[in-house]
């Protein structure tokens, strides 16, 4: 395989150089060969590279990223590694969706607010303006 400087392979995979070295830093990616002093990498660094971007669309952080390439033994399938950090990701996408609704509820409720002091409000918020709540499924 042919060998690649650290611009290349930021370039193929459109991200800074900067990010590949801090990859490299955190451990997410092996260190490459040096020659002279010059990062060489393999091609077979593209799709690792592929797959962190891939995970952090997908709204995973840099630990958790980690944890996916190094918090499993080494011959946990790759299917189980996603299928468990997926899961644990979807439990805090779904309380940030309800975090979510309460808020707009909470705001949708101020738009119907006819106290005419402000100090009122709190005292009408149970009676009159709170909103209904949600069932979560």
């Amino acid at each position: 395989m042919r060998e690649l400087t650290i611009g290349e392979v930021a370039r193929r995979a459109g991200i800074r150089t900067s990010a590949l070295r801090y990859y490299e830093s955190i451990g997410l990616l092996p260190a490459p060969r040096r020659v002279n002093g010059w990062r060489r990498y393999d091609e077979s660094i593209l799709p690792w590279v592929a797959l962190i971007q891939l995970a952090q669309r997908a709204g995973f952080t840099i630990a958790e990223i980690q944890t996916l390439f190094h918090g499993f033994t080494p011959d946990t399938p790759p299917a189980t590694r996603w299928r468990t950090l997926a899961a644990e990701k979807i439990a805090e996408l779904d309380a940030l969706i309800e975090r979510a609704q309460q808020m707009k509820d909470f705001l949708a409720s101020g738009l119907r607010c006819n106290c005419l002091r402000l100090e009122d409000c709190a005292v009408k918020w149970e009676a009159e303006c709170k909103p209904a709540q949600h069932n979560s499924t």
